[in-house]
């Protein structure tokens, strides 16, 4: 978990095209997270926005 939403946006774009799932960055108690989408329980958290890796376009 993180206070500073900027960090926890640059983390989420690479965590999901490392393990190739969507994630969701979160927030929590004023804190930021980022957790693959399937292992997090939307009536816990605020999710402030969702990254899917198959969105972005090949990177050639």
């Amino acid at each position: 978990m993180s206070q500073n939403l900027s960090l926890a946006h640059s983390y989420a774009v690479p965590l999901a095209c490392t393990l190739m799932v969507p994630v969701t960055l979160f927030q929590v108690e004023g804190q930021y997270g980022v957790l693959p989408s399937a292992e997090l329980e939307d009536d816990e958290v605020e999710t402030l926005a969702e990254y899917d890796p198959f969105e972005y376009g090949p990177a050639h």
